[in-house]
């Protein structure tokens, strides 16, 4: 196998597909994670509601041309709506408590939203078809490749340069940036911050329903897949660096180029190797590969 060059590009491009899809549900938690300095174990219950969102919005348009693309627009706005409700009603309370009451809060959301959707979806493994003109292959030199799986490499690589441009280079971007520096001061300067929190929290958790629904065509949707999924965020995250969008990238790049290549080398091991990168990272570099140590 490693002598042939077309079976590992197959394999690298696999990873990159699977890094560049966790990155977008990762970099959701990330920006909550270093602007509001909450630790969200809700986000992969919000990942698998985008998945049955989508579900639902494809099955019901299945005759519409672009159903799926309308489908991964309506996962991201009910995210969006839900996330408001649970930062308006909840989480806006707990900002200035101790972080047990925040860790608390998003446990009780994934025992409520697990035990919803399985009232309301039941517990079947529910499948979400490619959409239109994607569900093929494409050539690539000598070999052809899942045309989805290309364009989840591109949306990831996308939705990474979009990311950063709106945080480094518009007004907004400056002051959540501020926000995580030291939102006192921008309170004194007349700025707005549960306002930016607010939509920092929304933004991210649109993330990861829009996550959900770009992974539902090749992961399936099920009960307990948010589990999965929250376990490869946190790794990446930490990986990275906390709050950090770069290093998260990075962090979603290995995450995915170590599970692809350990489930082919190391069949049954390839979360071990996922985990002994995280432990290397903190025994070496506790911040993160490309976060920053906070000065006590």
């Amino acid at each position: 196998m490693l002598a042939n060059p077309s079976y590992l590009l197959v394999q690298f491009l696999n990873g990159l597909s699977l890094g560049m899809n966790l990155f977008v549900i990762a970099a959701g938690l990330t920006l909550i994670l270093g602007v509001l300095r909450v630790l969200n174990f809700a986000h992969g219950a919000f990942f698998l509601v985008g998945g049955y969102v989508t579900f639902s919005i494809v099955k019901l348009l299945a005759d519409t041309p672009g159903a799926f693309w309308f489908a991964v627009l309506g996962a991201g706005a009910a995210l969006a709506a839900m996330a408001y409700v649970i930062e308006q009603l909840f989480l806006r309370h707990l900002y200035d408590r101790d972080h047990v009451y925040q860790l608390l809060l998003t446990f009780a959301l994934v025992l409520l939203i697990g035990d919803m959707l399985k009232a309301i979806w039941g517990t079947s493994v529910l499948s979400v078809p490619y959409p239109a003109g994607f569900d093929g292959a494409t050539r690539l030199g000598a070999i052809y490749y899942p045309t989805y799986r290309l364009l989840l490499c591109a949306l990831g690589i996308a939705s990474a340069l979009g990311l950063w441009f709106v945080i480094n280079r518009t007004r907004w971007g400056r002051m959540v940036r501020a926000a995580t520096q030291d939102r006192e001061m921008l309170s004194a300067l007349g700025l707005n911050v549960p306002r930016i929190y607010m939509t920092v929290f929304v933004i991210g958790s649109a993330l990861a329903g829009i996550g959900g629904a770009l992974a539902a065509p090749v992961l399936s949707v099920f009960p307990g897949l948010d589990a999965q999924i929250i376990i490869q965020c946190f790794i990446i995250v930490i990986i990275g660096g906390l709050g950090n969008l770069a290093g998260a990238f990075l962090g979603a790049f290995l995450v995915g180029q170590l599970t692809v290549f350990g489930i082919v080398f190391m069949p049954g091991l390839e979360l071990i190797l996922i985990y002994l990168l995280m432990v290397a990272v903190l025994m070496f570099r506790p911040w993160g590969l490309l976060g920053r140590q906070e000065v006590q």
